[in-house]
């Protein structure tokens, strides 16, 4: 007597060899006596496909997915068959699954590795036609991205799929209820025109302070009494330097004696003081074809500025999604606990002025208590932990 088990196994012989119709048979009869596995209805599947038989392939993929809806080799299928019935929208849909639920790639045969590759080429086809339509139409009715709604464009973006979403994540304290804004608007920031008024006057201090070859230090180094954590080689890397003009809340007297100018740049600027924490106000000094790996700063209560001073080339800063390029005299305010990094591809230094400020939505009330709390957690724990921009 040939049991379920046998159906299965000599559906897949069959299958093996070539034989589409007796392959759908056996496994048809396994399936009619209801103890077919997902193994089996995958062959079902594709027996029905090489015999064009589209209804039975449906029917098989719907109840292996039912059964399996991870299963990749089925959300490839149920792809090919809305595809081919014009349903791209959908069939992009199962094509991401099935990408999103692949084994890692040394895992991959290499027939489920093409197929793979299929579905990511599809998507990246119905991508472009689905960005391209939704330009004409909007383009039709008002939407130009480069004059538009800003908020809106990136949108588009994230919906299409030409950017991700990145949100806070601070290493250390989250401060709930804050926006998602990973550049800010400068209107928010009336003092930056003051800022930037004195690019002149800051660089030439800078360009005073870099004659001195010890002025630097290595940006990112280790603490004694924490743990040891390099972040992609740049711990105590002098290609990433900085000099301190304030250091975690304090002012080092010897270093803004050297750069009064730039002291009184940030007379009117909301510094954000918390005792033994903040402010730092520093330049930060990235050699030529450095990079800064991505990286999330510690607390999202404060916002970071950059003023460039020396851009000597193609020097670039990604916040989130967004992409800029360092601009001479031109400031921006942007949230570091959101995912950002930096690359400088010139052959010269790239140099910026540096500092933290309060977020402009925390009160007055907020910024006390926010203060309150790390002098508090300082005071149990005999000192300050140092924070990094």
């Amino acid at each position: 007597m040939i049991t379920t088990d046998d159906n299965v196994r000599l559906g897949a012989e069959a299958l093996r060899r070539g034989d589409a119709r007796a392959a759908r048979e056996s496994f048809s009869k396994a399936l009619n006596a209801g103890r077919i596995d997902a193994a089996g209805l995958l062959g079902l599947a594709y027996a029905c496909r090489m015999l064009k038989d589209t209804q039975g392939e449906s029917v098989a993929v719907d109840r292996l997915l039912t059964l399996d809806p991870r299963n990749v080799r089925g959300l490839i299928l149920k792809g090919d068959r809305l595809a081919a019935e014009g349903q791209l929208r959908s069939a992009a849909s199962f094509y991401l699954a099935a990408l999103r639920n692949a084994p890692p790639p040394q895992q991959l045969t290499p027939d489920l590795a093409a197929e793979l590759e299929r579905a990511r080429r599809a998507c990246e086809t119905y991508s472009r036609q689905f960005q391209s339509y939704l330009s004409e139409q909007l383009g039709a009715r008002g939407f130009d991205p480069e004059t538009s709604s800003r908020r809106f464009a990136e949108s588009v973006d994230i919906l299409t799929g030409r950017k991700r979403i990145y949100l806070q994540q601070p290493k250390y304290y989250y401060f709930p209820g804050l926006p998602q804004i990973q550049f800010y608007d400068r209107e928010q920031f009336p003092w930056l025109d003051q800022v930037e008024a004195a690019t002149d006057e800051i660089r030439a201090e800078l360009l005073e302070v870099m004659r001195d070859p010890n002025a630097f230090a290595p940006y990112v180094q280790g603490d004694p009494n924490r743990p040891r954590k390099d972040q992609a080689g740049m711990l105590n890397n002098p290609e990433w330097s900085a000099f301190y003009i304030w250091k975690n809340g304090k002012l080092i007297a010897e270093n803004a004696e050297r750069c009064p100018r730039t002291l009184a740049a940030l007379k009117d600027v909301p510094l954000a003081h918390v005792t033994n924490r903040s402010p730092s106000v520093l330049f930060s000094l990235l050699k030529p074809h450095a990079r800064i790996p991505p990286h999330n700063g510690f607390v999202n209560t404060r916002l970071i500025c950059h003023l460039p001073l020396l851009v000597p080339g193609r020097a670039m800063f990604r916040v989130g999604n967004e992409v800029r390029q360092w601009q001479e005299g031109r400031a921006w305010v942007f949230d570091d606990t959101i995912e950002h990094e930096a690359w400088n591809e010139a052959d010269q230094t790239r140099v910026i002025l540096l500092f933290e400020v309060w977020r402009p939505e925390l009160s007055e009330e907020e910024r006390r208590l926010v203060t309150a709390l790390f002098e508090t957690i300082d005071a149990l724990e005999g000192g300050a932990r140092e924070w990094t921009i």
